[in-house]
């Protein structure tokens, strides 16, 4: 079992170049993932994103890269000519409209827009960053992952004792639910000798009327398959990816406290019933955080 939140760094560092990967993860619906980078691996970017997609499945992911190159290589500039173009194209027509300015456009005041000349190496990382960055990514979701499992594993152990609340409080449930029926028997005939003034009820008429009572507030059906769900739980949290299972099987837990509740017709039962719901909620609050 994983959980959505992690940490994982990876670094390379060797011949002059310091490049760093940090991943950061948190609990998304779906799978998100962004990244930041230098401009040189604008071109690499849904590389990284397929990488981090083949490792996660659900969550934010926040991906980081640092890097410095000191590596001695010659660079050169790489010049838009376009844009060279489009600046003194428009200058000589702001000259043409204030002809009373002075026209200031130099080789060198081009030089200085960022858009028109940068580093060669701006355009594209070669060989050797790809492959650093390929390494220091790869550690960063290695070290992600034991982070990730680690957090995981404290979320079953939580999960699981909760669980074991719920299956003790059924218990509890199985063991009141036969007495309901006996119980509401002995108020209907108490109520109706009090309407009666002392006179003993048709003990037909009233075992008739609490079989149908018993009949309409009979919780078997879920306290069968609140057991079932507690096995499955189980069984689901030794897999490793369980987020979508567990949430939907959370769902069902829900819904079998609802009707256990709305049907019980006894205010034991209810309390009980609301004891489940609110170990339910909890363990529905942890099972967004896992993937």
């Amino acid at each position: 079992m994983y959980s959505m939140t992690g940490y994982g760094r990876g670094e390379f560092r060797q011949g002059g170049i310091e490049l760093t990967v940090e991943i950061k993860t948190v609990n998304n619906r779906y799978l998100d993932i962004a990244v930041k980078c230098p401009r040189i691996f604008v071109a690499y970017e849904e590389v990284i994103r397929t990488t981090v997609r083949d490792r996660l499945t659900r969550g934010h992911a926040d991906v980081f890269v640092t890097l410095t190159d000191k590596r001695e290589r010659a660079k050169g500039l790489y010049l838009d000519e376009g844009a060279a173009k489009a600046y003194v194209d428009t200058a000589e027509r702001i000259k043409e409209l204030f002809p009373a300015l002075a026209y200031d456009v130099t080789i060198s005041s081009l030089m200085r827009q960022p858009d028109i000349v940068r580093a060669e190496e701006a355009a594209g990382a070669d060989e050797e960053l790809i492959e650093a960055l390929k390494s220091a990514l790869s550690a960063a979701l290695e070290n992600l992952d034991v982070m990730r499992e680690r957090e995981g594993k404290k979320l079953a152990e939580d999960m699981l004792s909760r669980v074991s609340t719920i299956e003790a409080t059924v218990a509890k449930v199985v063991e009141r639910a036969p007495l309901v029926a006996e119980d509401y028997k002995k108020r209907l005939e108490e109520k109706v000798r009090n309407y009666l003034d002392g006179v003993n009820p048709d003990e037909g008429r009233l075992l008739t009327e609490v079989a149908v009572f018993a009949d309409k507030s009979n919780i078997d059906e879920e306290l069968t398959r609140l057991k079932s769900h507690v096995v499955q739980f189980r069984e689901i949290c030794e897999l490793r990816l369980v987020g979508r299972k567990l949430d939907f099987l959370v769902q069902e837990f829900n819904r079998e406290a609802n009707t256990l509740c709305s049907k019980s017709n006894d205010i034991v039962i209810t309390k009980l019933g609301l004891e489940l719901k609110n170990e339910i909620e909890k363990i529905r609050e942890q099972v967004q955080n896992i993937e």
